[in-house]
């Protein structure tokens, strides 16, 4: 069984982080901190992203959280 936390933070990092022209402008677009978007997208092992900021980071993208939990299962 895959680590929720690993499998979320991921995600962030692979699908938008990366995609994003930098981890600065990720932040401020997604209204989390800077080095909240490194720790995404540094721990591969699962940074234990708190509710609130994966709910800041989907509210962002126009998504609800129950639709990012299906992204991450598809």
């Amino acid at each position: 069984m895959v680590d929720i936390n690993k499998k979320i933070c991921n995600y962030i990092a692979d699908e938008w982080i990366s995609k994003s022209k930098n981890k600065s402008k990720f932040a401020v677009n997604h209204n989390i901190d800077e080095k909240t978007a490194r720790k995404i997208a540094k721990e591969k092992d699962g940074y234990r992203i708190p509710v609130k900021t994966l709910q800041k980071i989907c509210e962002a993208r126009e998504i609800k959280i129950s639709e990012f939990f299906q992204l991450i299962d598809e």
